[in-house]
């Protein structure tokens, strides 16, 4: 039987000698003038610098893929808890419901608790002096930056307030307490104070920030919303602890601003897609 005939070695085929590189093996992605270079199919450096990488709207570097953030569904369940609550509350106050009755007794163990310059410092909050320059300020900066679609959302969310509140009101036309005087249902203070501060917290996540802001190590996207529900928490807080209105109104103004802040929710979301591929989706 013929045996195969092998290949002689050289001298330098044989010895300690590093391996020689095989074209189309383990270096096939180098150049094809076989200088060892790496290339990309795409044209691109194989390192991008720290300086040419694209910055969400916070300064911070994007993330390949967007970092995930509040799915629809996880929002339309929220948002429709809240209807639910909302609208159970309300059916008990139009009613008269044993609901109420409960109410009442733990708003009499609430009723002038607590500093009486501090919670009427929080319940200030809600007012239309406080609130209206806040939003009127954002709403400006919107302008400024060209936002006119997130501008005319914001004034309409703003608006939207005493147009479902008022009607509620003098339909369930609910006794205060302390006071004989009625339509305490819901409370105008604590939606003013939800939407107010929760549209100012929409607009300014969907538009750049100054560069002294993207600058700073501190400030968090998280942050204004945050803040948002801090105001708004503490200006139901203050109005129950001082006497202006039953829990079960502050409550049910609470459910009622998500309700209306959502339009305008989906509407900054989409400006910040829009804004930058490399922003978190909303």
């Amino acid at each position: 039987m013929r045996e195969t005939p092998r290949p002689r070695e050289t001298a330098a085929d044989s010895g300690s000698g590093l391996p020689q590189r095989r074209p189309g093996r383990a270096f096939a992605h180098t150049g094809a003038d076989g200088s060892g270079t790496p290339h990309r199919s795409d044209g691109r450096p194989p390192h991008t610098p720290r300086g040419a990488r694209r910055t969400d709207l916070a300064g911070h570097p994007g993330t390949i893929p967007p970092v995930p953030g509040w799915p629809a569904p996880l929002v339309s369940g929220i948002l429709g808890l809240l209807a639910v609550v909302f609208a159970l509350i309300t059916w008990q106050v139009a009613v008269d419901g044993p609901l109420l009755r409960l109410d009442e007794r733990v708003g009499a163990r609430l009723f002038e608790r607590g500093p009486a310059g501090l919670t009427q410092v929080f319940s200030d909050l809600g007012g239309m002096a406080v609130a209206l320059p806040v939003i009127t300020g954002v709403l400006a900066y919107a302008l400024w930056h060209r936002a006119l679609r997130l501008a005319v959302y914001a004034a309409l969310t703003m608006a939207a307030v005493p147009a479902l509140v008022i009607p509620l009101k003098v339909a369930t036309a609910r006794q205060g307490p302390l006071t004989e005087a009625v339509n305490y249902y819901p409370s105008g203070h604590t939606a003013t104070a939800a939407v107010a501060y929760g549209a100012s917290a929409l607009v300014l996540l969907a538009l750049p920030r100054p560069a002294w802001l993207r600058e700073a190590s501190w400030p968090r996207t998280w942050m204004m919303p945050v803040a948002a529900i801090l105001l708004t928490t503490a200006t139901g807080i203050g109005l129950v602890l001082h006497g202006y209105h039953w829990p079960l109104d502050v409550l049910a103004s609470w459910c009622l601003g998500p309700l209306v802040l959502a339009p305008l929710w989906w509407v900054s979301c989409r400006s910040r897609r829009r804004s930058s591929s490399r922003t978190p989706r909303c």
